[in-house]
């Protein structure tokens, strides 16, 4: 794969060696999982240096100095021995395997977790999702050409694995390039919020980041990158816009309506995936005069390059986690700056938010077979799994759930409000302002370095938590009477992300369309299928969205590993088209509501983008990322009605 790194021979002597692993930038926990692996030497990872799940969002596993001199004392040696007699060429055996992994994640994980780590780790460079079969072995003559709506990340993704099947298909974007979100926001600061090695397909891991949380850019050469290497760029036609889909049910096909820089026309398949996303459509405020503004004004994903900052009266409705980017930039160009906070974000503090990776870490990646794997690991588990018990609410949990919801839940309230105090303790009026009263994890929280203290200090920012009343042609009025004037008007205000697939048509069995059946609470069985709508998929659909820092591709992954069985059910089974149950459907999402009630995000009453607008919780998925992968592992034709 096209960003395996070239392993290079150990050549520093033990003084050197001892420096490297002294460095406090290199990230010892993956050491001696890797060291293991390669070895099959169980015996260097010791019980006393196994990482505590209580300290999951410590750096460096939250190791005393004693631990971390343990760590250098055991690898050295091991890595003074691969330089002076080769690495070893060692294949772990499955409870190998599950003993490396329950030390990295300090947990006493089953067996059940294995085989989805190890899909996840992706060793040696190998692919262990893609297709484990050809439709040319299936069904040579079968009618099979499948739509892909939209080239983002998951379009990209599905591609590539319809390639590897060995399935027609094509793919339909509205813009001009592929990229999806990457493409559209090109604000200042764009970057994402998540380790930027787990936002990586598992299959194409990539160890030089040039930072650990890398810009709008790298990642839109990233997915370039990955769609050259599948060799699936021509099969997007750019510049088309899909307006409706229509099943027709004596042919059981879909006919799309496009829109393309040649005009109208149309085009018939046996089977859809939406890739359009969850954040792709701008949220603009609910607040009278919202076009009356006489200025330039404009919302994040549709920043307008042309129009320089510098010297302006600057106006930012809304303080999400695209606003928190861009706004310490607009702060060092403007004149004035004036942010519009409704509600306060829980930060957590992340020093190396944009630093790059520096060379002591790179060494690691490039002396060291699957270190980058086990380091990606590890940040995988810690955006999720590590955490998620931490936001389960505590039926016996006796204080307010609007302040938090257990124990353990308190304790990261405590934790980040301490990290609040030492950012803001010399300005207790912007501590005020800045201290969420809602419990952690009920909204997304943001990552921060301290650019959000650093920026709101300034003399020429000011906070404005007063509620707006109305905008105006010379700016924004208050609930206070006082009217705010500005030059120009910033909205990071989110997106659209409950009204899916918005602005599309689509028409299924008995000719319900798709958005009256929903009634703007969208659901689907698995967040993949509805019933009525038959051969037709979502990615990153109703309740598959990951709520802590977690990786939304691990979902996408999994969702296109599902759809290509599906399609691989089809033609084995000569089946035209499947529809899933209504009774499934409706069970499922029975569930999917009792998960979330039991979560910080379904029971409190903060605003969020994660509820539509019935209050229901379509966007999250409150299960283990074990549970997402069991349910789509394989179709169970028992839930299907054939056609």
């Amino acid at each position: 794969m096209a960003f395996e790194p070239d392993i290079q021979p150990i050549v520093e002597d033990d003084e050197a060696l001892a420096a490297i692993l002294a460095d406090p930038e290199a990230d010892l926990p993956p050491l001696l999982p890797t060291l293991a692996y390669l070895t099959g030497d169980l015996s260097l990872l010791e019980p006393g240096l196994r990482p505590d799940p209580e300290l999951t969002l410590e750096e460096q596993a939250g190791w005393t100095p004693d631990q971390l001199q343990r760590c250098r004392d055991i690898a050295l040696p091991v890595l003074a021995r691969f330089r002076d007699e080769g690495l070893p060429s060692h294949d772990p055996t499955t409870e190998q395997l599950q003993a490396i992994m329950c030390w990295i994640t300090g947990v006493d994980l089953d067996g059940s977790y294995v085989p989805m780590l190890t899909e996840e780790l992706a060793a040696n460079g190998t692919d262990p999702r893609a297709p484990d079969w050809h439709k040319d072995a299936l069904a040579p003559d079968a009618q099979m050409t499948v739509v892909i709506v939209g080239a983002g990340m998951s379009g990209i993704l599905a591609a590539h694995r319809l390639q590897q099947a060995g399935v027609d298909y094509v793919v339909f974007e509205k813009n001009g390039a592929l990229g999806g979100t990457w493409l559209e926001n090109t604000y200042p600061g764009c970057r994402v919020d998540v380790s930027n090695h787990t936002y990586a397909y598992s299959f194409m891991q990539k160890h030089d980041w040039p930072q650990f949380h890398s810009s709008q850019e790298v990642l839109l050469d990233y997915f370039n990158a990955c769609a050259d290497d599948f060799g699936i760029r021509d099969n997007i036609r750019f510049g088309v816009e899909v307006s409706s889909m229509v099943f027709d049910e004596e042919s059981a096909t879909w006919s799309l309506e496009l829109q393309g820089p040649e005009g109208e026309s149309t085009f018939d398949c046996q089977a859809v995936i939406s890739a359009v996303g969850q954040l792709n459509r701008p949220q603009l405020p609910n607040i009278d005069g919202l076009n009356s503004f006489a200025g330039d004004a404009w919302h994040s994903a549709r920043w307008n390059h042309d129009v320089d900052l510098t010297g302006k009266k600057v106006g930012v409705i809304g303080t999400g986690c695209s606003a928190m980017q861009f706004i310490p930039h607009v702060a060092r160009e403007a004149g004035e700056l004036t942010v519009f906070q409704r509600t306060p974000n829980w930060m957590v503090p992340r020093p190396q938010y944009q630093q790059e990776l520096p060379d002591n870490l790179m060494w690691l990646f490039t002396r060291l077979p699957n270190y980058n794997n086990w380091f990606r690991l590890r940040a995988f588990w810690r955006g999720h799994e590590g955490l998620l018990p931490r936001l389960e609410v505590d039926p016996d949990w006796e204080s307010d759930t609007e302040i938090s919801v257990s124990a353990s839940n308190e304790e990261l309230r405590v934790l980040f409000t301490m990290y609040l105090e030492m950012e803001f303790g010399d300005r207790p009026d912007l501590f005020d302002k800045v201290t969420p009263r809602y419990p952690m994890g009920a909204k997304r929280f943001v990552v921060d370095d301290g650019s959000w203290a650093t920026t709101l200090k300034r003399d020429d920012v000011t906070l404005e938590t007063t509620a707006i009343e109305r905008i105006t042609p010379a700016g924004v009025v208050t609930n206070d009477g006082v009217e705010h004037e500005f030059d120009v008007l910033l909205f990071g205000t989110g997106f659209k992300a409950s009204e899916f697939l918005v602005p599309m048509k689509v028409v299924g069995r008995g000719g319900i369309e798709l958005h009256d059946h929903w009634n703007g609470d969208a659901r689907a069985y698995l967040g993949v299928v509805s019933p009525g709508f038959p051969n037709f998929f979502y990615l990153y659909g109703p309740n598959t969205n990951i709520v802590i820092n977690g990786s939304i591709i691990y979902f996408s992954e999994c969702e296109v590993h599902y759809v290509t069985q599906f399609l691989r059910h089809l033609l084995e089974n000569n089946v035209r088209a499947l529809d899933v149950k209504a009774d499934v459907h409706d069970r499922y999402n029975e569930w999917i509501d009792e998960g979330n009630a039991k979560m910080a995000w379904g029971v409190s009453s903060v605003s969020s983008w994660y509820k539509s607008a019935s209050g229901r919780v379509a966007q999250n998925w409150p299960y283990s990322m074990l549970e997402f992968w069991d349910q789509t592992r394989e179709i169970d034709l028992a839930d299907y009605e054939a056609l």
